[in-house]
């Protein structure tokens, strides 16, 4: 069987930034095997699959090691696939998914994903974790993902893990968010997953549903700019609309091609 593959760079306007993602357009959906073997092959934090559905389409996620419950960055590559090289004519995309209904409103190259709001709360971090940090957090919180507020930016870039004290601990489908307000935009963060093949991901779009309503409150502000501290690095402008977030960035394409499954 031959597939169409896209490769794109998501939350960035730069080829080589960003968080890269893969894309794979579907007919129906096959075994789940072969999509936990393609995503593992593909050896990205994210390959989207999508098939037609109604007017819209039914997605998924697949890291190399797990299905996910949501993912950003790999849905706005697949509203970038889908309108760019897929050339569809609507500036709304329409996902079912594991989260329930995603919309993506397309402007003068701009993606904006409508994403359902997890508001962290104050929870005990587990000792693994905490042991595994170069610096404790001044607050923890959590929803799907850990929040770890610290005091500053410079803060979030210095942060060093103990990855064999960390990966003591399966947070699938989770992660740990690091997070501070920003020196130059509203606030800054980085995401590592536990156990996971790609330990630090470039760009969490997922992780900004917990991110925007924590820092809403924070900072009084219902609009934000938003930093992640990856090496890749990538820019997300973000929208507190209370049981829902918009996040918004660019994406280039990296590549076209096939895959063979047999």
């Amino acid at each position: 069987m031959q597939l169409p593959l896209y490769q794109i760079d998501a939350f960035t306007d730069q080829l080589f930034r960003g968080n890269p993602a893969c894309v794979v357009p579907l007919e129906q959906w096959p075994a789940d095997e072969l999509l936990k073997s393609i995503a593992k092959e593909n050896y990205v934090s994210e390959t989207a699959f999508f098939i037609p559905q109604g007017d819209g389409f039914a997605l998924r996620w697949f890291t190399p090691d797990i299905e996910m419950d949501l993912c950003g960055h790999a849905t706005l590559a697949a509203a970038h696939a889908i309108k760019t090289i897929l050339q569809y004519p609507g500036d709304n995309i329409v996902f079912s998914s594991n989260s329930g209904p995603l919309e993506v409103a397309v402007k003068d190259g701009r993606y904006t994903l409508n994403f359902p709001s997890r508001k962290p709360v104050a929870a005990p971090l587990p000792d693994n974790i905490l042991q595994s940090l170069n610096k404790a957090p001044r607050e923890v919180l959590k929803a799907r993902d850990y929040v770890l507020v610290y005091d500053q930016e410079q803060d979030v870039r210095d942060i060093r893990i103990n990855r064999q004290l960390f990966d003591k601990i399966n947070l699938d489908p989770g992660g740990v968010i690091i997070t501070a307000k920003g020196d130059k935009v509203d606030f800054v963060s980085r995401f590592f997953t536990t156990q996971a093949s790609l330990f630090e991901d470039p760009v969490t779009g997922s992780a900004h549903c917990s991110l925007i309503p924590y820092w809403s409150e924070q900072l009084g502000k219902k609009e934000m700019n938003a930093l992640q501290l990856s090496e890749r690095m990538g820019t997300l402008h973000c929208v507190d609309e209370g049981d829902r977030v918009l996040i918004s960035g660019r994406a280039r394409t990296y590549s076209t091609g096939t895959l063979w499954t047999e």
